[in-house]
């Protein structure tokens, strides 16, 4: 997927992210919205349970529990 990050977030809705933090959290769940600041709101998915994320070496991405909104300034990666 390529193009303008608006763009791909658009693409992207309704299907699952990992979403990398400033701080190291990762976050995992279905891509319900976003704004044009990158502010995400990401719901559970039906199967809830940790993921091993390939990229971080093999750490855990959380799975949400509820709808969760992450700030845009805090995100560091958004991955479909």
């Amino acid at each position: 997927m390529s193009g303008r990050p608006l763009d791909v977030l658009e693409a992207s809705l309704e299907d699952p992210v990992t979403v990398h933090l400033k701080d190291g959290t990762t976050y995992y769940g279905i891509l319900a919205g976003y704004d044009q600041h990158m502010n995400v709101v990401i719901e559970p998915e039906s199967d809830v349970g940790d993921r091993v994320d390939d990229d971080l070496e093999g750490e855990f991405a959380v799975a949400i529990e509820d709808t969760t909104i992450i700030r845009g300034d805090n995100v560091v990666t958004i991955k479909a």
